[in-house]
């Protein structure tokens, strides 16, 4: 016999979408958690010891963290992490170029001067492996 989704019930639904929804938040923590670890191999301290910049790690075709949030004026550093891909940023609502590939150790920077929210990509992974990020950037 086969179940059709529009049998359950809609609780039932929205609990199985809760649940789908906390494993992937588990996973994309482990997977900046290791990014994290990456970054102090390669650079001796802890991302958030880096004095003036926010810090964006580039891994396994990630940002981590994806969603951020920065006060006006706050400059943020993209870092590849990676060991052996190179990926980019592209923050076109900015108007800017895309950056040059960054390879391992590699990073970029912004200085967000106005308000609103910023979506960038990695150009040659946003299709592939949707490396997507949001920067909220507050007065």
């Amino acid at each position: 016999m086969t179940m059709r989704i529009a049998h359950f019930p809609a609780a039932l639904l929205m609990v199985i979408a809760a649940v789908c929804a906390a494993a992937a938040d588990d996973g994309a923590a482990a997977l900046c958690e290791e990014a994290e670890e990456r970054y102090v191999e390669m650079f001796g301290h802890p991302s958030a010891d880096e004095e003036g910049v926010t810090i964006v790690k580039m891994y396994k075709y990630n940002f981590c963290p994806a969603q951020l949030t920065v006060p006006v004026g706050t400059t943020v550093r993209w870092v590849n992490v990676d060991k052996r891909t190179s990926h980019s940023v592209l923050l076109a609502d900015a108007g800017i170029p895309e950056s040059d590939r960054l390879f391992p150790e590699e990073s970029f920077e912004f200085n967000f001067l106005a308000a609103g929210a910023q979506n960038y990509v990695c150009v040659p992974h946003q299709e592939t492996q949707n490396m997507i990020g949001m920067i909220t950037v507050g007065d």
